[in-house]
């Protein structure tokens, strides 16, 4: 029987394929919203590691993107963004102690399912694609393609491009190597590209210590910042919760890990995720959540076992705890083109997984919902893609 830990450079390589995922918009909601990077980047790793121990099988750990994404947007106040933490956490305990996501994952047609993995596998291909471009928010709001790098360009090409190729033919021929495992190979390059070429800020003042979080760093937030958060972020981000953090996630567990996933239910899930914005909100960190997405890439880039939540779990622990808020430093290092190499390839394992669907119907309710969520938003495209599924299955219709 395979051990539920296994700690080897296929599992390293695994633990580091969601990077392209969670960097950016940590960076994003430390560097525009003030958030804390201790509180950040201490819940993610206490997320992964525990996440890992108690379901036994490879768990991804992102932030909540309805939230983040809108949060670096408008530059919102830190405090709005702890208090969409909350009211989050309690929507997921409520449903998920109460059984309610159990009975509504019952009605969740497969081709839903698909259609939000498909949805996302695009979203992030498209993502990792404009990284290597240097078009992204973030590289838009530094107002430079690699802003930690001293060379943008070489001659009239955007260095992220140059990287993005080398790289992306680099995780191509390594890929299933298991003696150099392409998503480890390709991350320490970036780390090695950011010693050599970057413009380390930082990396000097850095003072190793024993740094613990603070309780509330930012302050207990308002009523007024409650009432926002809810109709702001909170419901926004419900039905992308729903659809990609529980049931896809959950789903895409089973066909990846089989009976060694058994204790990722979508119960489970819920709760997992609740206690995570109680931690995370209360030191200062950022909303978090699991998904399919983040499964994808750990998985592609070699995961099989928890060990790799407890690698990547403690080094995220370590940076927070021994550097403090010091540890950005360390991140700056790693390219952005080299995250949208990571998101690439995670988005186009994720978008395979339609590959089982067998008939014409099907496959319609997953290309309208990713034209939906192209248009407008994922948690469009879930609440639609239902709606359209059982239309199709009620009646005589035909596509």
């Amino acid at each position: 029987m395979q051990s539920k830990y296994q700690f080897s450079r296929l599992e390293f390589s695994g633990s580091l394929g969601d990077l392209g995922t969670l960097l950016p918009l940590a960076l994003g909601l430390i560097l525009v919203n003030g958030l804390s990077p201790n509180g950040v980047f201490l819940s993610v790793g206490l997320f992964f590691i525990f996440s890992g121990l108690y379901f036994g099988v490879t768990v991804p750990i992102q932030p909540m993107k309805v939230i983040s994404a809108y949060a670096i947007a408008t530059a919102m106040a830190a405090s709005q963004i702890t208090a969409s933490g909350y009211l989050i956490g309690l929507v997921l305990l409520v449903i998920g102690a109460t059984g309610a996501i159990t009975v509504i994952g019952k009605y969740i047609p497969k081709s839903v399912v698909r259609g939000v993995q498909l949805s996302t596998g695009t979203l992030l291909m498209v993502e990792g694609i404009k990284f290597m471009l240097g078009t992204t928010r973030l590289q838009v709001l530094r107002q430079a393609a690699e802003p930690y790098l001293s060379i943008n360009s070489v001659g009239p090409v955007p260095v992220g491009i140059i990287i993005g190729l080398a790289g992306g033919l680099l995780t191509l021929l390594l890929l299933d190597n298991k003696k150099f495992p392409g998503g480890a190979v390709v991350v320490l390059g970036g780390i090695a590209l950011g010693l050599i070429f970057g413009i380390r800020g930082g990396l000097d003042k850095i003072n190793p210590g024993i740094h613990l979080p603070q309780f509330l760093p930012l302050g207990w937030p308002t009523k007024a910042d409650f009432t926002f958060a809810l109709f702001a972020l909170v419901l926004p981000q419900i039905p992308m919760t729903l659809g990609n953090a529980v049931i896809a996630y959950a789903d895409l567990s089973k066909d990846y890990f089989g009976d060694n996933s058994k204790k990722v239910t979508y119960q489970s899930v819920c709760i997992s995720m609740a206690l995570a914005n109680f931690v995370s909100s209360t030191i200062g960190g950022m909303p978090l959540c699991h998904g399919a997405g983040g499964l994808a890439a750990h998985y592609r880039f070699g995961a099989r076992t928890a060990g790799s939540n407890l690698m990547i779990g403690v080094i995220f622990v370590i940076l927070a705890v021994v550097l403090g808020n010091d540890s950005l430093a360390v991140i700056y290092l790693i390219p952005l083109s080299v995250l949208g190499i990571l998101l690439l390839f995670a988005g186009s394992q994720l978008a395979l997984t339609i590959m089982d669907l067998e008939n014409r119907k099907d496959f319609f309710v997953v290309l309208f919902m990713l034209g939906i969520t192209l248009s407008s938003s994922l948690a469009a495209g879930f609440m639609v893609g239902i709606v359209v599924a059982w239309i199709l299955k009620s009646y005589k219709l035909n596509v």
